[in-house]
């Protein structure tokens, strides 16, 4: 006997376009941006919350979509990584950072820091090295060691210090 799971309709904002899916209660956010929207810069690493791959923004604030139920976003706004650079193209500064510092060498975790690095460019201000290595310890790379993940950080604030003087 098949257990059948009653679809629910959630209306919710992705990338600044309103979308509406139907989906099972049980299926998490990351599950839904990649299968469903095909938004598949959100990655799958760990599935436990630990690795940060597939951090994406809600109302602008970095989450794990992995942990979060896509039932539980109606009326939300949420930021993949697709959606951090501006719609005419040009790179958030973040973006603009990393390439600079040749931050990234598979590129897998990429994703995750990008959003998390946008969210901390974004909130201004001019955060210690320390203060940038706490907001991005919820994300983990293999290949780099961090520093050029940081450095690429500090050098997309410096990007976005320059464009706000501009």
């Amino acid at each position: 006997m098949a257990l059948m799971t009653a679809e629910i309709e959630i209306a919710f904002t992705v990338n600044g376009i309103p979308r509406v899916v139907r989906v099972e209660p049980r299926r998490t956010l990351a599950d839904v941006l990649r299968n469903d929207l095909e938004l598949t810069g959100t990655k799958l690493g760990c599935e436990h919350g630990v690795c940060g791959a597939c951090a994406v923004l809600l109302d602008g604030e970095p989450i794990r979509s992995c942990l979060l139920f896509a039932a539980q976003i109606p009326g939300r706004a949420v930021t993949t990584v697709e959606g951090i650079a501006a719609p005419d193209g040009e790179l958030h500064p973040v973006q603009e950072g990393f390439w600079e510092s040749t931050s990234f060498q598979c590129g897998f975790c990429a994703a995750g820091f990008t959003v998390v690095g946008a969210a901390l460019v974004d909130r201004g201000g001019e955060p210690t090295d320390e203060e940038i290595r706490h907001v991005l310890s919820g994300n983990l790379c293999r290949c780099t060691g961090y520093a050029s993940i940081v450095e690429g950080v500090r050098a997309g604030l410096r990007i976005a210090a320059e464009r706000a003087d501009a």
